[in-house]
Parts: structure tokens; sequence; C-alpha cells
């Protein structure tokens, strides 16, 4: 079944009418249908409506909660923390970044720990939501229940990913930079391992710690390999220190993590909105990043038909052509979206 191109609008609300008829309440289904489809929009197609069967299926098993609330742990008002039982992570993210930019404009800066939050998706899309409003906001994110990277020197997976993000405003659309400690992620490699082929570098490891482009190493051998941090076999040192970062702001603050236990595909955050007021103002802020990004743009290239880009740049591009000309999904992401809506009784857009 060949993927239609369809409004983002139409999206949003077939990706909606799917999670509520799985039981998930409605406030809910709109705000996790809405960013899915804002990640497909901006380009970052493995974390967007492709998550949709994951998630209806974690649904399905009782994984992911569909009803109720965070549990407040602690609130000093600048800082708190937050359990999120497992509720639907965009969701808790999208509520967490209101509560800090909230804050934020009253105090200048704050900031939320969550523990056991679900799958919280594309970071990238989550800080624009601050960036849009004019603030800085950051997002440390791991998984204490995954194990798909080795400590740098070592064979043995301990962590995730640990993707981490910032994004704050530009003159034209914000600059949002959405990186992880390691050289790929776990979705790039089970897609790419789906698609029957290799990596074109060695951004794995397998069980005895030999780099390899063979994705199989991370889920279909064992002993199982694991995914090289940022740097590699040379310089990997620096993707571990990034790796242990991320797990002290999102486990050790946040008072829960690998000691524990846990089991459940979830995550960890930490986020924290800045608004630029406080500091020197946000005038001065705009004229200084502004200037960088204006003397990045417009650096001499390595290569003339590829000029020096900002992150944030694609996005940015994406998000305006899907919101004038509607959004095509790959036909295989589609094909598994049209199999839940038949077992739900979903109507197709």
């Amino acid at each position: 079944m060949a993927a239609p191109t369809c409004s983002i609008d139409a999206l949003e609300a077939f990706g909606a009418a799917l999670f509520t008829a799985a039981g998930m309440e409605a406030d809910k289904a709109t705000s996790v249908a809405r960013l899915l489809v804002r990640t497909d929009a901006m380009g970052r197609r493995t974390h967007g409506l492709a998550m949709a069967p994951l998630y209806l299926a974690e649904i399905a098993k009782g994984s992911m909660r569909v009803q109720g609330e965070p549990q407040i742990v602690r609130d000093t008002g600048l800082t708190a923390v937050w359990d999120g039982d497992y509720l639907p992570g965009l969701w808790l993210m999208e509520r967490a970044l209101g509560v800090a930019m909230s804050r934020a404009a009253e105090h200048g800066l704050a900031a939320i720990a969550l523990r056991r939050t679900h799958h919280i998706g594309c970071l990238a899309v989550l800080v624009k939501l601050a960036a849009d409003q004019g603030f800085m906001a950051q997002i440390y994110n791991s998984d204490p229940a995954g194990r798909r990277v080795a400590p740098y020197g070592g064979t043995e997976a301990v962590f995730t990913p640990n993707p981490f993000a910032i994004g704050y405003p530009g003159a034209e659309h914000p600059v949002l930079v959405d990186i992880c400690a390691s050289i790929t992620t776990t979705s790039m490699t089970r897609q790419t391992h789906a698609a029957g082929v290799q990596f074109e570098h060695p951004w794995l490891l397998d069980a005895q710690g030999v780099p390899t482009c063979d994705p199989a190493v991370l889920e279909h051998t064992e002993p199982r390999g694991s995914i090289q941090l940022v740097g590699g076999q040379e310089y990997g040192h620096k993707g571990y220190g990034l790796a242990l970062m991320v797990e002290a702001l999102s486990q050790g603050l946040s008072g829960h993590g690998r000691l524990d236990g846990p089991t459940r595909w979830g995550g960890n955050v930490f986020l924290q909105v800045l608004d630029p007021d406080f500091f020197a103002g946000r005038d001065a802020f705009a004229a200084q990043m502004d200037h960088l990004s204006e003397r990045c743009r417009s650096n001499r290239p390595i290569r003339a038909d590829r000029p020096v880009r900002l992150p944030g740049d694609q996005a940015a591009a994406g998000l305006a052509q899907a919101e004038a000309d509607g959004l095509q999904l790959d036909d295989a992401t589609w094909q598994q979206l049209a199999a839940c809506a038949d077992r739900l009784g979903v109507p197709l857009p």
C-alpha cells in the first residue's frame, strides 16, 4: 500500500484517533500525535509516526500507562522531581516544559528531573517548544532499563545512546542541536539491520570489542555487541564522558536509575529552561548568537555546492514544506499504521 500525501492536521488527527482508540486520554493522545507528526515534518523519520505501532504495542501489554497524572516527588520552586509512572513521554515532556517555562519567566531559570517516563521521542522537537517562545532549553535523556553502549575500553553494554539537546531562538528559526553520546542510535541500527545492509563505517563493536559495520551484533548475535561511543576507538573517552554526564543529570538527580534494575522501556530526563532576559537580556543574546550564526553560514565551505548550515535549518525547511504541501510517510511505516488502524477501527486519512 503506497503512502498518500496528507496534511499535517490530517495526520495529527489520525494519530490521535489511534491512541484514543487504544484507551489513551484525549489530551495525551493529541499531544503525542502532534509531536510525532512534527518530528516527521522536521525530517526525523525514525522518531515520528513510525513510533506509533511500537507505542500501541506497549499500551496493549500495559507497559505504557494511558491515564493519570505524574507524581510530584519533590518541588522547591526552581527545581522539581516528577515520577511519570510510564505515562506517555511526549505528553509528560510537553507538560514539564510548560511548567519550566512558566517558572523561568518568573525566576530566570527552572529545572525538572523526571523518572520513569515512557519514551520521549525526538529531543529536537521538544526543545523547539521552548525556543519558539524565546527561551533556551536543554534536555538530557537516558533509559536505565536499556543497555546498548559499552563504556570506553569495555566490551559489555551499560548505557543507552544517551541523547541530549539544546534549543535557542534564532533570527529566522530556532537553532536545534540534538545529538547523543554514541556514534549512531538504536533506532538507526535496527533500521539498517531491517534493510539488510551494513553501515558504511564501523560504528559498532562485536562482543570481543572489535569494530564492525554489521548492525546485527547489537541484538541478533550472542553474546551481543554494542554501539561505539562518539570518538570511536581513538577518542571514545569523549563519548564516555558525555554518557556519564547524561546519566548523572537524568538518573542521579531524579533518584532513580540502573541501581533500581528497571525492566520496562522508558526514560529518565533532566530538563532545564533559561530566560535570556534574566541574564544579559534577550536583545544581547540575539545579537551575539545571530552574529555567530551568520559567521557560520558565510564560512567558506569545503564544497561549493554544500554551504555551511546550522542545526535547525533542515528542520525549519521540512516544517515549512510539510505545512505547504503535506507530508508523505514511507510505505513501510504507512503499512504498519494501516494495520493498526484496521485493528482499532480507525479510518485512514
